[in-house]
């Protein structure tokens, strides 16, 4: 591997990299993932018959959080002033699933892939905390990115050629 590593320093040491030199742009990433379950359990998510309350509603509010707290929580992330945190969610009753969305947005110097990755992932996670009463055998995952835009390396789109 002949390129050096970002997050050394010349000693070989964990370290932020400086994007002070980078323009401010405009940066958006959509993440994506899912927690399946049994078809009972989808459907008291749906009909706002859990135990522990609206299951949707709190881990839309969990995953807001979660992307504004992300460099609190992922080693050398950048704090990022974010514009926009959106999660979304769809019940897919044929896969007996929540498929959860999340579209971050801000003007910076890094990009906010990690921010809607990790909104997404604790998003799931409360999904599976509110419901784990009614099914401990939900499944989480998988939990990916599906585009990013703006920087310096472009848009990038998965499975675009």
């Amino acid at each position: 591997m002949s390129e050096k590593l970002t997050h050394l320093d010349h000693h070989g040491h964990a370290a932020m990299v400086d994007v002070s030199h980078k323009d401010v742009t405009s940066r958006e990433a959509v993440a994506q993932g899912e927690v399946r379950m049994m078809p009972s359990t989808l459907a008291a998510i749906r009909a706002g018959d859990v135990p522990k309350g609206d299951v949707l509603a709190a881990a839309r509010i969990a995953g807001i959080m979660a992307a504004k707290r992300t460099p609190d929580l992922i080693p050398l992330c950048h704090t990022l002033l974010l514009s926009k945190v959106m999660v979304d969610f769809v019940i897919d009753e044929a896969e007996s699933r929540v498929l959860i969305t999340c579209t971050v947005r801000c003007k910076g110097q890094t990009g906010v892939e990690m921010e809607a990755l990790t909104a997404v992932s604790v998003a799931a996670l409360t999904i599976y905390d509110m419901a784990k009463a009614l099914e401990k055998t939900m499944i989480i995952g998988p939990i990916r990115l599906l585009e990013k835009h703006g920087g310096k390396s472009g848009d990038w789109v998965r499975g675009a050629k």
